[in-house]
């Protein structure tokens, strides 16, 4: 079986979909804010800003990463 070699993921693509993703959920529960409040649930607001927030220092830690990999590469 030959062998087959592993992707090279570096992780930036994935944290920016995933980011870009709780700051959309965030906007489209913005309009809904009052039914929110009513039955309690505005946490779902803050939930998704936090996975945004969480999600940028991510996105840098894996551009950074990347960077770092890069140059060791380079030599």
């Amino acid at each position: 079986m030959p062998g087959v070699e592993p992707l090279d993921v570096d992780g930036v693509r994935t944290a920016e979909v995933g980011t870009a993703i709780w700051l959309v959920a965030f906007i489209a529960l913005l309009p809904f804010y009052g039914a929110l409040e009513d039955s309690g649930r505005t946490w779902w607001l803050w939930t998704c800003m936090a996975g945004f927030g969480i999600g940028l220092f991510g996105l840098e830690y894996c551009r950074r990463r990347r960077k770092a990999r890069a140059e060791l590469a380079d030599g």
